[in-house]
């Protein structure tokens, strides 16, 4: 059976530098704003890495060209999928995200993406309710590929970022 064609909403990047990266991405794909969420904290009681409790922060910084989504993640403190990714290879394109309709169809995508031999490595869950889980197939040159379900608050958020860039 062929899966639902799922698009991807956004490419992030893992950086140590958020000002090179975003003035980089600005100046190779036109982002116009983009709007830094400083030391967001994800807890052990909403995260896991490595099917162990999480405890991280990170800066993030937001924006977008179209309807793409653009995200600039850069590891503050505590190990992490990005942490990690960072002092292994280096700065760079770290996944791409594509979206659950909902809660029940997150968990199924999860589920389908295991059995497809991408497991699950890192997964949480947001203030405002977002629920993302990356899976990994390294061997078939997919590090990560996010998995999101993404609630009204939150998307309004997002559609505010993507109106500041008109």
């Amino acid at each position: 059976m062929t899966p639902t064609p799922r698009p991807p909403i956004q490419i992030a990047w893992v950086t140590s530098d958020l000002d090179a990266t975003e003035s980089t991405l600005t100046a190779l794909l036109g982002a116009r704003r983009w709007v830094r969420m400083p030391g967001v904290h994800f807890a052990p009681d909403a995260c896991s890495y490595l099917g162990e409790p999480a405890d991280f922060v990170a800066d993030i910084s937001l924006s977008y060209v179209g309807d793409m989504q653009l995200e600039l993640i850069a590891p503050v403190r505590g190990r992490s999928l990005y942490d990690d990714f960072l002092r292994g290879g280096g700065p760079g394109l770290h996944h791409v995200c594509i979206e659950a309709e909902d809660p029940n169809d997150f968990e199924a995508m999860l589920n389908d993406a295991a059995g497809r031999g991408a497991p699950v490595v890192a997964r949480g869950v947001m203030p405002g309710g977002m629920q993302f889980a990356y899976v990994s197939a390294p061997d078939a040159g997919i590090p990560y590929l996010e998995i999101a379900y993404i609630p009204a608050e939150i998307r309004s958020v997002f559609e505010y970022i993507k109106q500041e860039q008109r």
